[in-house]
């Protein structure tokens, strides 16, 4: 009797290496579909406005700048706002990868690309634009070998080229008149546009791209995203 329970407790150990097996094939089919979504094939993210996302009744008249760096005829805070727009209405896959030719990727994106192609549409090639600050400063950057490649995508750079070439607007968030549709926003290792639409508290939503699997490019994110460290308009 004692030799029989010995042989089933061992049949019973031998189940173990294959329980294993389909955890780890488990594991592989996870992780395959995740980077199914990092490169792009099965992005969700939509353009589409957020459901019940609308303009409260907020009487906060939209800031127009009174510059048209491009002179396009739309002052630059329109410019930017509905440049962002048009980029995600694209629905960029979100997809983090280094551009050597343009800099600027195709049809993929992260945060730091709807900055760049929101100020591009405005009429500033922030490619060309940090190169030339950062090769002028590298100090200020922390830099020693500028890429103008990838620079001017990396979120930290943007907030180092803002503080010294836009104009600076106070980051706490009390006073929703202050925060107006193209504004820059800048958290840690993250960006983003101020949308020209608002919440319930008066506060815009944010226009950014933070991950593969983001269901609308643009949210309700504004504070609750963290820490807003920087706060910036191209002109004023």
């Amino acid at each position: 009797m004692g030799k029989r329970k010995q042989y089933i407790f061992r049949k019973k150990r031998q189940r173990w290496p294959v329980a294993v097996s389909a955890l780890v094939v488990a594991a592989l089919a996870v992780g395959a579909v995740f980077l199914g979504f990092r490169e792009g094939p099965l992005q969700p993210t939509t353009a589409e406005i957020l459901p019940g996302a609308a303009d409260p009744a907020w009487s906060i008249p939209a800031f127009a700048s009174s510059v048209d760096a491009d002179g396009d005829g739309i002052d630059d805070q329109t410019d930017v706002l509905q440049s962002a727009e048009a980029y995600v209405a694209g629905e960029p896959r979100y997809k983090s990868a280094y551009y050597a030719e343009t800099g600027y990727p195709d049809g993929f994106g992260v945060c730091t690309d709807v900055v760049a192609f929101a100020l591009r549409g405005a009429g500033y090639d922030l490619q060309a634009l940090m190169d030339a600050d950062i090769r002028e400063a590298p100090e200020a950057y922390g830099i020693d070998e500028p890429d103008a490649a990838i620079d001017f995508r990396r979120a930290p750079n943007q907030k180092v080229f803002f503080d010294r070439n836009a104009v600076s607007l106070p980051c706490d968030t009390g006073d929703p008149a202050q925060w107006q549709g193209g504004d820059i926003v800048v958290y840690d290792n993250h960006v983003g546009i101020a949308s020209g639409r608002r919440n319930a508290q008066g506060l815009p939503y944010l226009i950014h791209h933070h991950g593969p699997t983001q269901l609308h490019y643009e949210e309700d994110a504004l504070e609750s995203w963290g820490p807003i460290i920087g706060h910036y308009r191209m002109s004023e």
